[in-house]
């Protein structure tokens, strides 16, 4: 059985934000941590992700939005875990993050008019981290604000990267 882990970004996503609606229409997604809000305290998040991750053998789909992308990113520097795959939208530009890559499968999701990032900057996270690239096209930072609740193209990324590899 495969966990779906969400990995918030800085903010707390609105009521009719893509993940919180997946957290409420499927049972078996969490939180990775709850989203808090500012501040984001990268270690904090990265303590909180390694929490949940450890919490079961059973095999994980992360699932990161903005700066969740990142926490994916330090997580997997400093800790290994039952991670299968990671779906990683927007990452935002911002402090140094790490470049190696990841020791799972990964579809970086980017926008190519994202206010947090350039497409140029996601394209080259994508290759650096080992990731499978989407170009979402004109889809802003891909939340609430962009126009983003449901998000089934998103959903279908997600059961690509639960199946096998």
């Amino acid at each position: 059985m495969t966990r779906f882990l969400l990995v918030p970004g800085r903010g707390v996503p609105f009521p009719n934000h893509w993940s919180r609606q997946w957290a409420r229409a499927h049972r078996g997604y969490r939180w990775a941590p709850e989203p808090s809000g500012p501040p984001y305290v990268a270690d904090d998040r990265v303590a909180a992700l390694q929490t949940a991750v450890a919490a079961s053998q059973e095999p994980a789909v992360l699932i990161a939005h903005s700066a969740g992308c990142l926490t994916v990113a330090w997580w997997a520097q400093r800790f290994s875990g039952p991670v299968a795959a990671a779906l990683l939208v927007t990452p935002p530009e911002g402090p140094p993050v790490p470049r190696e890559p990841l020791p799972f499968r990964s579809i970086v999701v980017v926008s190519r008019d994202d206010p947090h990032g350039s497409f140029a900057y996601g394209r080259q996270l994508a290759a650096d981290w080992g990731g499978e690239l989407v170009d979402a096209g004109p889809v802003g930072h891909l939340d609430s604000s962009s126009g983003f609740g449901p998000w089934p193209d998103g959903e279908k990324l997600v059961a690509r990267l639960a199946g096998p590899a």
